[in-house]
C-alpha cells in the first residue's frame, strides 16, 4: 500500500516518523508533496511533482495542509481519485460534508489529531464518511495508531474532543509550568522542578489509563484523613479548579460553533 502525505509539516512528519517505527510500510511505501520541496528531502520520502501527482500514486492520500489551501488542493487532486482510492484529512474545522461536496464518489475518513503525535502520545479522533466502509476505517486507525490513542467518534462530538484533546494539552502544559513554579517558590531549581512536575504528569496518566480506575478512587489513594494532601484537594476545590476546567473546555467549544457557523 502506498500513502501520500500532501503537505508535509509538523504534522505528517510525526504521522510519517510514527509509521515507520511501527513498520506500517515498507520502503517506498510512502510519497508526499509540499510547496518546499526539501522536506520530502528531510524527510526521506519520495517526492511528487504535485499535489495530484501524488494522489494519483496513492492508495491512501493524507491530506496534512492549512485549512485555508484545501479548497485549492481539493480541485487539484479530485480527478486523480476514485472509488479504489481512500481519502485522509487531518486539517481542522472542516467538516466531512465540505470534501464530500468537492470529491465525490470517494471514500473519505475524517481525523483530528493533536500536538502530542511528535510524541507518539497523541488522542485522535476518527469518523468515517458516507462512503468509508469499515475497512477503510480500521486502516486509518491502524495509521493514526502509530501515533498515539485512536477514538472513533461521530462527527458531532469532534467540537468536544477538540476541546478536550486539541486544546487541552496547553492547559495541561500550564498545570504542569504552574506545579513547578510552586516547586521553584519552596526552592526546588526550576529545571529540576520542570522535570518533576512532568514526571509526575506523565505517570498519573500512565497510572489512570492502566489501573481503569476512576480519577477519583486514585486521588482518594493519595489522600490521608487529615493528611497533607487533602488539604491541598480541597484548596484547589476552594479557588474553583474544577469549575475553572469546565468553563474553559465550554469557551473552546463555543469559540469553535462560532467560527464554524
Amino acid at each position: 500500500m502506498i500513502y501520500g502525505f500532501i503537505g508535509l509539516g509538523n504534522m505528517a512528519s510525526a504521522i510519517i516518523g510514527g509509521m515507520r517505527a511501527a513498520s506500517l510500510c515498507a520502503d517506498g511505501g510512502i510519497i508526499g508533496f509540499d510547496i518546499d520541496p526539501a522536506r520530502a528531502t528531510a524527510l526521506g520520502v519520495a517526492p511528487c511533482r504535485s499535489a495530484a501527482d501524488c494522489a494519483a500514486r496513492s492508495d491512501v492520500t493524507v491530506l496534512a495542509v492549512k485549512p485555508q489551501t484545501l479548497e485549492s488542493v481539493l480541485g487539484e487532486i479530485a480527478c486523480a481519485l476514485g472509488p479504489d482510492r481512500l481519502l485522509v484529512s487531518i486539517a481542522a474545522g472542516k467538516p466531512i460534508a465540505f470534501y464530500e461536496s468537492r470529491v465525490g464518489g470517494v471514500p473519505f475518513v475524517r481525523v483530528m489529531p493533536n500536538i502530542n503525535a511528535a510524541a507518539r502520545a497523541a488522542a485522535s479522533a476518527v469518523c468515517g464518511g458516507t462512503l468509508a466502509r469499515p475497512e477503510h476505517v480500521e486502516t486509518v486507525k491502524g495509521l493514526f495508531a502509530s501515533v498515539g490513542g485512536v477514538f472513533e467518534l461521530p462527527e458531532s462530538l469532534f467540537p468536544a474532543f477538540g476541546a478536550i484533546a486539541g486544546a487541552a494539552p496547553a492547559y495541561v502544559y500550564m498545570f504542569i509550568d504552574a506545579l513547578a513554579g510552586a516547586g521553584v517558590r519552596a526552592g526546588i531549581p526550576k529545571k529540576l522542578a520542570l522535570e518533576i512536575a512532568a514526571q509526575t504528569a506523565l505517570g498519573s496518566a500512565k497510572m489512570l489509563t492502566e489501573s481503569g480506575a476512576h480519577p477519583m478512587e486514585l486521588a482518594d489513594r493519595v489522600c490521608s484523613p487529615g493528611g497533607t494532601t487533602i488539604e491541598g484537594l480541597h484548596r484547589l476545590r476552594e479557588r474553583g479548579f474544577e469549575s475553572a476546567v469546565y468553563s474553559a473546555i465550554e469557551a473552546v467549544i463555543e469559540k469553535d460553533r462560532k467560527i464554524g457557523g
